[in-house]
């Protein structure tokens, strides 16, 4: 919010203005009660008879240990109470046209009356804390509102009986159609498990689990064993390898063949040959006839060798020359190094077979947790329709039982009886007729004030005015308003002069220190005063204002440009014979036409009202004259008319630092604010601040509550006083 005391109820104002208009209020506020009292003659009596329901549970199928649920009430929502669903299906139309049927029930002009006749004039409520529901009816006739309630009552229960037994009709009915169709799906669930059983050969998943991991924890353990004596078998291997020198298939065709006896016979005596052969060549050459045959022996022997070892060992075998003649030298470590090798591979063979197991056995670990949530799955699915199949067989036999049972939760606790005595309204008829004088008379009162265009406190003209606030002045017209009035002089238009230590004339000195603080740089020397209307004291601010800079010892000239209703000369009780006008029409010297005032300050009357005081104005005349007084003297201020009725302070602004608005309450209506501020908007003139000026006791005590502290109470001096005072010092 810009301005928070825009919203703030101002109490002061609304008891003002209660007091302005205290005769309408009270002449409004009468009628209406006296027009409520008439009214009250020709109110009838009302009766009033009320019933009560009490709800509790019906126990009996509770106590025979079927249907416990049946008949219970309750809400469908948590926050809800099932004892508002019954008020509302006593209140429907149903249930009030049977009582309408029963009772015949009829208005003035002999028709039924409607539901909503009835249910007007009907009051249905819990009692609170309690489960017990009140019915209350309200009518001119006594016996129809007992017997209204009672049937009403009556026809509640037997409808609440027959809705029951309805509800077990509905059900029985459903479970009764539905009971095959969860039958089939019972047998198709309890079939899935079953086939998925024999499908992946489960017994007992949670036991073949635990026996799977007993399993392969004992074949790492025979794997770890077999791996350790493995590296055993093949260190040696390597080591009898190196040794013998052979790879496996020539130590095994070796020990092989030095099992045959022909093929050994064979060998040795290749081996006399070839013997026999070296130690020839030792003597003849190798065309001797003794070479020759020897040679030929020894081919045959090979021959003949080649020949057994493909019987022994298969055609196609061939032995690398020398090996037989090895085999005799490390005959033992050839068979310690097959023997080695039988056994790696045995080894080798049993460790592949527990592989294998292993990984079987890994396989079916992986596999059996998505077995078992499988078959979980189900098992679930066989035990839902297990137990809705069971659920919907109990609730039949309940149905059943509560189908042929009167079931009901509410009974009569209280008939409603007929009344003796009725009552009439005639305290609320009284209390509307003053409720209603009192919004008439509050209405009565905005309408008067949204009429009033009168600006009646400080607030309403410093909201609709947006400049500056540079002083509040109180009045001082009539009457003494603070303790440094003189009450001989209230009539005074100058109290800075005649009584300069007022609490008014101390006003006047903050006024001009706000003007003097208004720009730090420029100071304002030329100031016109003007107002929106006559009689708002711009020509008695004017004069105090131009006194009171004067008293600080600065040089004043206070100029009355009012041509129209000049005012300054009669506040100073000066004669207006030669002033102003005469100076522009050049029919007077300057000299003759200035009158001196108070010390340091000069006053220039309006002189004799010219045809057209606007073209005097407005003259180069006028704007050298303004010069020269502004570079003569220290302050220059210009009384003018008001704006709305001329454009002589508009004109005067243009010459001027700026305007000093008048404002004063009671005298100034909204209208001609609004038109003042919007010439000052279009003209584009600076407009220094707003002076309120004027304001009564009543706001005075509001604004200087504090004001009788520190003046205190006494016979102010006066300017004489003042003068006599000076002069002795």
């Amino acid at each position: 919010m810009e301005d928070r005391e825009s919203i703030d109820l101002n109490i002061g104002q609304y008891l003002q203005t209660l007091k302005r208009h205290w005769l309408s209020i009270i002449s409004i506020f009468l009628l209406m009660l006296g027009l409520s009292a008439y009214g009250t003659k020709y109110l009838k009596p009302t009766y009033s008879a009320s019933g009560k329901l009490l709800f509790k549970l019906d126990r009996t199928s509770s106590l025979a240990g079927i249907g416990k649920e049946l008949g219970e009430l309750k809400a469908l929502l948590a926050d809800q109470t099932p004892l508002s669903t019954q008020i509302e299906i006593i209140n429907s139309n149903p249930l009030l046209d049977q009582v309408i049927q029963q009772l015949n029930l009829t208005n003035a002009e002999g028709k039924s009356l409607s539901p909503a006749d009835i249910r007007s004039n009907l009051e249905v409520k819990i009692i609170g804390g309690t489960d017990i529901v009140s019915l209350a009816y309200s009518s001119k006739d006594p016996q129809e509102v007992a017997d209204i309630v009672n049937a009403l009552m009556q026809v509640y229960i037997q409808s609440s009986v027959q809705l029951n037994q309805s509800d077990a009709t509905t059900a029985r009915e459903f479970i009764t159609q539905q009971l095959p169709a969860v039958q089939q799906d019972v047998f198709r669930a309890e079939k899935a498990l079953r086939d998925f059983k024999e499908k992946n050969k489960v017994l007992d998943l949670k036991q073949e689990f635990t026996t799977t991991v007993l399993e392969q924890a004992e074949l790492n353990r025979q794997i770890t064993t077999l791996e350790s004596e493995l590296s055993g078998v093949n260190a040696l291997a390597a080591s009898l390898q190196q040794q013998v020198g052979l790879s496996l298939n020539d130590a095994i065709a070796l020990n092989t063949l030095s099992q045959s006896p022909v093929v050994l016979g064979t060998l040795s005596e290749l081996e006399n040959v070839e013997t026999e052969l070296v130690n020839e060549r030792r003597r003849f050459r190798d065309k001797n006839p003794r070479i020759i045959s020897l040679k030929q022996k020894q081919a045959s022997l090979n021959a003949l060798l080649q020949q057994q070892i493909d019987q022994v060992l298969g055609p196609g075998a061939r032995i690398p020359n020398g090996l037989l003649q090895v085999r005799e030298q490390k005959n033992n470590q050839i068979e310690q190094f097959i023997n080695n090798e039988s056994q790696r591979l045995e080894l080798t063979r049993q460790l592949d077979a527990l592989y294998d197991s292993r990984r079987t056995y890994a396989e079916r670990s992986d596999v059996l947790p998505q077995l078992e949530q499988q078959q979980q799955e189900l098992e679930r699915k066989v035990q839902v329709v297990q137990l809705t199949y069971e659920t919907l067989l109990k609730n039949l036999e309940e149905v059943q039982v509560a189908e042929n049972k009167s079931t009901n939760n509410a009974r009569i606790l209280e008939t409603a009886l007929v009344p003796k005595n009725g009552k009439t309204a005639k305290m609320e008829l009284l209390a509307l007729g003053a409720m209603m004088g009192v919004i008439a008379a509050t209405t009565a009162v905005l309408l008067l004030e949204m009429g009033d265009k009168g600006l009646r406190t400080v607030e309403q003209i410093k909201n609709l005015f947006s400049y500056t606030l540079l002083g509040i002045i109180p009045s001082f017209e009539k009457q003494r308003l603070f303790p440094g009035f003189d009450r001989d002089r209230a009539n005074s238009d100058i109290p800075v002069v005649e009584t300069p230590d007022s609490f008014v004339s101390e006003i006047y000195r903050m006024l001009q220190a706000n003007l003097k603080f208004l720009s730090s740089d420029k100071r304002v020397k030329v100031i016109v005063v003007t107002s929106s209307v006559p009689r708002e004291g711009k020509s008695t601010v004017s004069a105090n204002l131009a006194a009171t800079i004067a008293q600080l010892g600065h040089r004043v000239m206070l100029i009355d440009a009012d041509m129209r209703q000049p005012c300054q000369h009669h506040i100073w009780e000066l004669t207006n014979a030669v002033g102003l006008s005469e100076i522009l029409v050049g029919q007077a010297e300057l000299e003759a036409a200035i009158c001196p005032g108070i010390d340091h300050l000069s006053i220039l009357p309006a002189g004799v009202t010219p045809p057209n005081p606007l073209a005097l104005l407005d003259s180069k005349r006028m704007i050298s004259l303004v010069r020269n007084f502004s570079e003569e003297y220290d302050f220059v201020i210009i009384d003018t008319p008001p704006l709305i009725l001329a454009a002589d302070a508009l004109t005067l602004s243009q010459m001027a630092g700026g305007i000093l608005l008048v404002a004063r309450p009671r005298i100034l209506d909204r209208d001609s604010a609004k038109r003042a501020q919007e010439m000052l908007q279009r003209s584009g003139q600076r407009v220094l601040g707003l002076v309120v000026n004027a304001i009564n006791k009543n706001e005075s005590a509001k604004y200087f509550y504090h004001a009788k502290r520190y003046f205190p109470v006494g016979k102010p001096k006066k300017r004489q006083d003042v003068e006599k005072l000076s002069s002795k010092t």
